[in-house]
């Protein structure tokens, strides 16, 4: 019988807990439960809320949230902690509700809705050292946040803590304390919480009724279309092909896809193709209570498909309430091709180039589909921006004789699809990838910027943004944008995570790159480059025999691995950035 895999991720923890509660419950029980439920509802619950974070657990008079972003976690216990003039009249009357939180980063293991590991026994043990009303911190937490928030923590020292075999670095803060540094400004404090997110969507694979699995191609890419036209809606947030697609085939709660991808509302649906007809049923679900928003049933001739996925946009753009900028009705409007077997040739190809295991095989069938694409319709910029995607994945992987051709076979398809249509988001990207393997940043800046303009959703363009921000020596720029890819494609998250382990390193936080880059180890063995750096952001932290263990499983992995020539390759702009993924090295004691 395989053996089960564990579900691992990074998150930020916040553990809470309310200050003598057995001593509060003891005096008045009643009057207790009442203030600890008024604190919930008018501070704690919409704090989380605004912040992002998810409530796993409650345990009496304890909390344990979850937050996909330290910054958020950090940012919600602030505002919950400085929240004393925020209660309505009636709370003032009721037992006073005092808080201790502690925050941690690090790995959590998932078991559905709960979640375990040293990420949360962390963050329970930092709870109690902080004061009353106060917060304290891990140091990873503290290195982390840097000057992204409007407080500063203070160094605590070094505690020992149950279970944990190793000292673990404490920082604390308190709203009375240092108020010229930390007390808000009159506009902030009296400014209300934000409201949560509710334009956010996930779209789950539409299930193939056909009853012929060769058709799956085409329920997938139907799904995939609905999700990158949506994406090109700047107040709404999409989360990508990768992540919603991890729920194919799965009898799934709706609202439990709500809560793990961090959306307020699903589209479901199904796809029957026969011949030249198509049924396409399609419903919007409320992922906060499962009400259904809007269904719809479409019996069409394939050749109304484009009208079809038109309408269901247009629909779910209603349904949520979403107003629609000029720029925005103008590309939902724009139909890149009118030829279904253009189409179609696209949807087959584009099955091959996603596919879990691409090898030299499947690229060969994308390209063969993609250029079939251009026999029926030669101006369909999507079908060279795929061709152009289909080289950077040869020049990457090195599949073909040849690989390095690859590089400006790419770059010319994505230049060729630019000329066909100017506003497709991914030529934008396959060229920006380009410019960056030649080390021309500022083309590639350029080229990212313009993508996101079209599609504001695109994960890989957020990545892409902070990777090149990361190599142009702009590492503290480069993480926000890396981590809002992690936030729209979770499923991505082990790629990401090399990237964000990067930034960090550049940034001269080594203890947040190097739990980064651990983590990534973790989803991907047998990678090295990421050991590499790990090693280097060890060797900073003087943690030299775990960097020689590090360094060691990398040369199992790769026996040949050079780092001059792959960090060669690499197109770092200041000379000082790779000398301090070297410096990190020659600490560790494994380069000269």
């Amino acid at each position: 019988m395989p053996e089960e895999r564990v579900n691992r991720k990074l998150a930020a923890i916040l553990a809470a807990d309310v200050v003598g509660y057995s001593r509060l419950m003891g005096a008045d029980e009643e009057g207790t439960l009442s203030a600890l439920k008024q604190h919930r509802q008018s501070v704690f619950d919409p704090a989380v809320a605004a912040h992002n974070g998810r409530i796993v657990k409650l345990i009496g008079d304890g909390t344990i949230v979850e937050f996909g972003s330290v910054v958020d976690a950090v940012n919600c216990a602030v505002s919950v902690q400085r929240s004393d003039g925020t209660l309505p009249d009636e709370a003032l009357r009721q037992p006073r509700i005092v808080l201790r939180i502690g925050i941690n980063l690090g790995d959590v293991i998932i078991e559905g809705d709960d979640i375990y590991g040293d990420g949360v026994n962390i963050a329970a043990r930092l709870e109690p050292l902080a004061e009353p009303g106060g917060i304290c911190v891990s140091s990873i937490v503290n290195e982390s946040i840097g000057n992204r928030i409007d407080v500063r923590f203070k160094d605590a020292g070094d505690i020992s803590v149950k279970n944990i075999d190793r000292p673990i670095r404490v920082w604390k803060w308190h709203p009375a304390a240092t108020p010229d540094v930390t007390k808000p400004t009159a506009d902030k404090a009296d400014k209300p919480l934000p409201n949560v997110a509710t334009a956010s969507i996930a779209i789950l694979p539409f299930t193939n009724m056909s009853g012929d699995p060769e058709q799956e191609y085409f329920s997938d890419g139907i799904s995939e279309d609905i999700i990158t036209d949506l994406s090109k809606i700047a107040g709404l947030t999409v989360i990508a092909r990768n992540s919603s697609f991890t729920y194919k085939g799965r009898s799934v709660d709706i609202r439990a896809v709500g809560r793990e991808l961090g959306v307020q509302s699903v589209l479901e649906g199904s796809i029957r193709r026969a011949g030249n007809r198509v049924r396409i049923t399609a419903q919007l679900i409320d992922a906060t209570n499962g009400a259904h928003l809007w269904a719809d049933r479409y019996d069409r001739d394939l050749t109304d498909i484009f009208e079809v996925q038109d309408d269901v946009t247009h629909r779910i753009v209603d349904a949520l309430k979403i107003t629609l900028s000029p720029a925005e009705k103008e590309r939902l409007a724009d139909t890149e091709t009118s030829s279904v077997a253009a189409y179609d040739c696209v949807l087959r190809g584009r099955e091959f180039m996603l596919a879990k295991d691409k090898n030299l095989e499947t690229f060969g069938q994308a390209i063969k589909y993609f250029k079939q694409a251009l026999e029926y319709d030669p101006n369909y910029s999507l079908a060279y921006a795929c061709l152009g995607f289909g080289y950077m994945f040869d020049y990457q992987n090195r599949w073909t004789e040849n690989p390095d051709s690859s590089l400006p076979t790419a770059k010319e398809y994505a230049r060729q699809a630019i000329e066909k249509d100017p506003n497709e988001p991914l030529a934008r990207c396959v060229s920006a990838l380009a410019a960056s393997y030649e080390k021309d940043l500022d083309r590639a800046t350029t080229e990212i910027d313009a993508a996101l303009a079209l599609n504001p959703s695109l994960a890989l363009a957020h990545n892409l943004r902070g990777t090149i921000r990361t190599f142009a020596g702009q590492p503290l720029e480069a993480i926000p944008e890396i981590e809002q890819a992690m936030r729209l494609d979770p499923a991505l998250s082990a790629q990401f995570l090399h990237f964000l382990g990067l930034a960090y390193l550049m940034a001269g936080k080594y203890e947040t790159a190097a739990a980064l880059l651990r983590q990534r180890i973790i989803l991907v063995p047998n990678t090295d480059f990421s050991r590499a750096i790990l090693t280097s952001a060890l060797g900073h932290l003087g943690e030299v025999d775990d960097a020689r263990r590090v360094w060691g499983e990398l040369m199992v992995i790769n026996p040949n691995y050079s780092f001059a020539a792959h960090i060669g390759r690499q197109p770092f702009k200041r000379e000082e950035d790779v000398e301090r993924i070297a410096e990190g090295l020659r600490k560790a004691g494994v380069l000269a």
